[in-house]
């Protein structure tokens, strides 16, 4: 390989490798900058037949390529699925490099969802009430989608998901750093309410061992086990544009590096391209053009996402690639204003962590709108019905012990799983987030509903109204107007009263290129582009509108099996 020099040595200097948070934003890397297509005569259709935001691919005249790389597999973005495509291709014999715009994985997630690993089968025994039925788990995400999906894709997940879990669990179980935990909770079974909850969560977790190592953590594993393979990695590298011979077979890239002269490179990929540069959430254009709805309950937290700009979505549609027909996105209601703010694109705000749990939730006139227990998406696309798509929640001094009853599963979940798994996020932590955002004006704290109301800028008299209609139900049992579980149904009767304005943390775009299940991006006839393979949020078929979340790592799942796929079928050539 022509590429200076890069050894296993040297595959992880400058990679920073700060331990990772499990709360970062989608898959985010290897997306281009520098350069610009024309204005379009029109906004509305572009003058290359398509939407104004694809604009033409970028033409780079031969004398600005400085350098030439020859390599076997190519692996566009080093996070969620290009990591495992990576280390997949080395394992199956290919040379293996991967580019990334950053200097470090960013946001490789950590809550993976799958069917049949080895951890839930040990678990049903015990807990039958985990077991999963493979067709009704299918059939929940193509409902969730409406049918807009490819049916196929949602079964390669669900055959091979579970093989993919127990292959990361053998990888970062390795050097005794980390172990991989099965996240068994699926709610009060009891008292299930609407919407069924899947026991598909996995977590890997510090050991002992791991956590002497302030620098180490899932990200780090994972990546250095790609080294130990002989996968090599050049940072501050962005993907400008695929490259394609005569036939059109996908040949190589053309990228460019972040840094000093910023130079093109040619990185030739005799056995495939693997683009996994994270969705297009920060291209406001695609963004109104494709889902103006998450627009509207948008709030930015700080820190809380990346800059993901559809470049890999792009790229395959320059080859001739379609696009799923509807957006899609995940969107939490984890984000928070100050209470003279509203939500929408701009609006600066905070991570809101305990905003997913279903206490009271009024919308800005101070009335009770819909069911708060759910899907998070649920709860947020009621509040597109309702004024400035803003709404509250609102909770007592009792909120630590009635969280901990509303057994919530998934990255929500304050308090350790049936199984005894560890949660993502303590409730003493939350507690503090609570105490740093009533400090910085966001949360508010008050000793009664109507000196609440009004340090909420809502109106007293509803707002009362709502919160004494809620109580009295809550001591009758049951949910009247909206039909929420009574074991989640609890009064919110014990001052201090804490609320907050509530609003959409989008973690990330989910829709993307249409693909097969050999994760070739496909043309209007469906025929494969071959040499070219997606992986993440650049590919789609499998979701629309919305995230089924209550399959919790659902997105992570699919990104990593099919990562792991895309490496294996580039690396041998099986498809």
């Amino acid at each position: 390989m022509s590429s200076n020099g890069f050894s296993r040595r040297s595959f992880l200097q400058g990679a920073g490798l700060a331990a990772l948070g499990a709360l970062g934003a989608g898959t985010l890397a290897g997306c281009g900058k520098g350069y610009a297509a024309p204005e379009p005569a029109s906004r509305r259709t572009g003058d290359f037949g398509g939407p104004s935001w694809l604009g033409a691919p970028p033409v780079i005249d031969e004398a600005d390529i400085a350098e030439t790389i020859d390599t076997e597999v190519l692996v566009v973005g080093v996070g969620t699925g290009g990591i495992p495509a990576m280390i997949s291709a080395a394992e199956n014999g290919a040379r293996v490099l991967g580019i990334d715009r950053q200097g470090e994985p960013k946001n490789v997630r950590e809550d993976i969802g799958a069917i049949d690993s080895r951890l839930q089968q040990a678990s049903f025994e015990e807990f039958p009430q985990f077991r999963i039925d493979k067709m009704e788990a299918m059939e929940d995400i193509v409902r969730y989608a409406n049918g807009f999906v490819n049916y196929d894709l949602v079964k390669l997940w669900a055959n091979e998901s579970g093989a993919m879990v127990d292959w990361l669990t053998d990888i970062i179980e390795r050097d005794g750093k980390m172990v991989m935990e099965f996240e068994g909770g699926v709610g009060n079974i009891d008292d299930p309410g609407r919407d069924k909850a899947f026991a598909t969560g996995h977590s890997p977790q510090l050991t002992a061992a791991g956590q002497a190592d302030e620098a180490w953590g899932f990200a780090e594993s994972i990546l250095a086990y790609a080294a130990e393979q002989g996968a090599e990695v050049r940072w501050y590298t962005e993907f400008v544009r695929c490259e394609q011979d005569a036939g059109g077979r996908v040949t190589g890239v053309i990228a460019r590096e972040v840094k000093g002269e910023r130079r093109y490179l040619r990185i030739n990929a005799s056995k495939g391209v693997i683009l996994s540069t994270g969705g297009y959430g920060n291209n406001l254009e695609m963004m109104e053009d494709r889902q103006a709805w998450n627009q509207k309950i948008r709030i930015a937290a700080p820190g809380s996402g990346g800059n993901p700009t559809g470049d890999g979505i792009k790229a395959a549609l320059w080859l001739g690639a379609t696009m799923d027909p509807l957006g899609a996105a995940c969107t939490f209601n984890r984000a928070c204003v100050k209470p003279d703010q509203t939500a929408g694109d701009g609006v600066v705000g905070r991570w809101f962590w305990f905003g997913e749990q279903p206490f009271l939730k009024l919308n800005l006139k101070g009335k009770r709108f819909c069911n708060e227990s759910g899907p998070y998406d649920y709860m947020l696309h009621s509040t597109i019905m309702q004024p400035h798509q803003t709404y509250v929640d609102i909770w007592d001094a009792n909120h630590a012990a009635q969280a901990e009853a509303m057994d919530e599963v998934g990255c929500c979940r304050l308090f350790p799983f049936d199984n005894g798994a560890k949660n993502n996020i303590p409730m003493k932590v939350v507690d503090g987030m609570i105490d740093k955002l009533i400090e910085d004006g966001y949360v508010q704290k008050a000793d009664t509903m109507e000196e609440l109301a009004e340090k909420l800028n809502l109106p007293v008299e509803a707002t009362v109204a709502s919160w004494t209609r809620y109580n009295e139900m809550a001591a009758a049992g049951r949910d009247e107007d909206y039909h929420k579980e009574p074991h989640r149904l609890m009064a919110i009767d014990t001052p201090p009263f804490y609320g907050v304005r509530t609003g959409a943390w989008f973690l990330a775009t989910l829709d993307g290129v249409t693909i097969d299940t050999n994760m070739h991006p496909c043309d209007e006839n469906g025929d494969p582009i071959e040499g070219l393979y997606l992986t993440g949020n650049d590919s789609g078929g499998f979701f629309s509108v919305s995230y089924p979340n209550l399959l919790t790592g659902l997105a992570c799942g699919r990104t990593m099996t099919f990562g792991r796929r895309a490496g294996m079928l580039a690396a041998t050539g099986q498809a």
